[in-house]
């Protein structure tokens, strides 16, 4: 019979208070679901200014809290709100830290530059919290660069701790490309120790390297999924973790993100003009022609519709389709339909489309919620041209929507997207290897040919697409097992160090 546990889960981010990501929505699910099992999960979060509580009451639950640091004791506030879905949040109040606009950086772009102090001093907080209100983990869920130093303080300022001492520690990383790399000057406020500041720990070329040194105290590390596992790990990867996230042998893996399929299903989608299913898509073609009117396109059933919802950064490789879209609009039967929002040289590319293509292509340049769950909808293909992708949940929206992903084959996309094969009609989707225009050109040209040629084909492609499950209950389950295996691994470690 499964053990329930109790979960402390830090992070930067959850949804739908405030997130920038896929963090946030992780974290905006994956609690819900341990908490439906019978587990008790806290989580804890900064009170940003821009956190969108949607109405639900904060009680001020401690105040003041002390928080001891490096340097001394600073005082903050700690608030809670029980979501929606019963999971308790717990937001700490610092108006030094937290009262800012933004969560990272300013308007610029650029990162404040006590983020080390303000992200030191969050997880710290939230450790305290557990000792104020007598929670004693079994297992601390920390979330990314921001929380990773919580693995650190469990087996150093809070090993005998009677109500943190016997904490295991997960940390989860969702993009590697962001490690928390600052100048060393930060790093007493921190309280580590400076035997810590050492390059397998903390030190990285005389810099302090947050992410590092939570790998190494880390019972158990993970990825969002088992493909970015292993481009994260492997010697040439240029994210230089390759020798930390190897000494964790079999403690490093990925786990695929899940769907809320309440949210993400076209059986139940409150916001799209008709509900559909894989065994009545009439309601698919009336999203369709929806999504055309809206965008001002020609409003016809026959021609394929592409759709893209992102981030214009050069992670996500819309670099790549800005270099084909007018050629692929010219020389072959589409329509494209996008919406993000980001680089400013994107950003214009993207939204003057619709002026360079009347009636063939629209943009929406900033986000909307209802136009995202529309475009999923009403779309024939969905383009993800990500130069890597940590999981990716798009790709994940449009397989149950019965839209077919065209995706560059790395990392999560690679992980849940199989590849058409013309001989039988099998796979999911479409993949391109090369991280090219001319790969997605032409891999853009094979769907719309399959599209057009090979409808029996694309009616399987779709049936097998809508019926991939990716809930959070599969995820939910894998993450247990992780705590399962953190909570041994730490017992191991007391047993050596006793």
């Amino acid at each position: 019979m499964e053990q329930q546990r109790k979960v402390l889960m830090i992070s930067p981010e959850m949804a739908p208070m405030i997130k920038t990501g896929g963090l946030g929505d992780v974290v905006g699910a994956l609690p819900a679901e341990f908490i439906r099992r019978g587990y008790d999960v806290r989580v804890v979060i900064p009170k940003y200014t821009d956190c969108n509580l949607d109405g639900h009451h904060a009680e001020k639950v401690i105040e003041p809290m002390g928080v001891w640091m490096g340097t001394g004791q600073e005082w903050c506030s700690a608030f809670k709100v029980v979501t929606k879905t019963a999971i308790p949040v717990y937001l700490i109040e610092h108006h030094r830290f937290f009262s800012r606009p933004g969560l990272y950086h300013d308007a610029d772009m650029n990162d404040y530059p006590d983020n080390p102090r303000r992200f030191g001093f969050f997880t710290r907080a939230a450790l305290q919290l557990c000792q104020d209100m007598n929670f004693c983990p079994d297992v601390v869920h920390a979330h990314d660069w921001q929380t990773a130093l919580a693995s650190a303080y469990l087996k150093t300022w809070d090993w005998d701790s009677p109500m943190l001492g016997q904490a295991a520690s997960v940390l989860t990383s969702h993009n590697a490309a962001y490690q928390g790399i600052y100048p060393k000057v930060q790093y007493s406020y921190l309280g580590l120790g400076w035997q810590n500041f050492v390059p397998d720990k903390f030190e990285t070329y005389d810099q302090l390297h947050f992410l590092k040194g939570g790998i190494h105290y880390a019972d158990v590390v993970n990825t969002v999924s088992p493909g970015y596992a292993r481009e994260i790990s492997t010697p040439y990867s240029p994210y230089g973790l390759a020798p930390s996230l190897s000494s964790k042998g079999e403690n490093f893996f990925g786990i695929l993100n899940g769907v809320d399929y309440d949210h993400w299903s076209p059986e139940r989608d409150s916001i799209i003009p008709e509900r559909y299913s894989s065994d009545d898509l009439k309601g698919k073609r009336t999203c369709k022609r929806a999504l055309q009117k809206h965008f001002c396109l020609e409003e016809r059933d026959d021609v394929a519709l592409v759709g893209v919802i992102g981030r214009f950064v050069h992670q996500k490789g819309y670099h790549l389709l800005a270099g084909i879209i007018d050629a692929a609009i010219q020389n072959m039967a589409l329509q494209f339909v996008i919406l993000g929002t980001g680089e400013n040289n994107l950003e214009r590319f993207f939204g003057d489309l619709p002026g360079r293509r009347p009636g063939r292509a629209g943009s929406y340049i900033g986000f909307s919620n209802d136009l995202a769950h529309l475009i999923e909808a009403g779309c024939d293909f969905f383009v993800m041209p990500s130069l890597y992708e940590p999981c990716g949940l798009n790709q994940l929206y449009s397989l149950r929507y019965g839209t077919l992903p065209i995706v560059h084959a790395t990392g999560g996309l690679d992980d849940t997207v199989v590849n058409y094969d013309e001989n039988t009609g099998g796979g999911t989707g479409f993949k391109f290897y090369d991280a090219t225009p001319g790969a997605l050109y032409h891999t853009l040209e094979w769907a719309l040919r399959t599209y057009y040629d090979r409808p029996e084909h694309m009616n399987q492609l779709i049936a097998r697409a809508m019926a991939e499950d990716f809930s959070w209950e599969k995820s939910a389950g894998e993450y247990l097992k992780a705590y399962e295996r953190a909570i041994e691994n730490k017992k191991r470690h007391d047993a050596l160090f006793s």
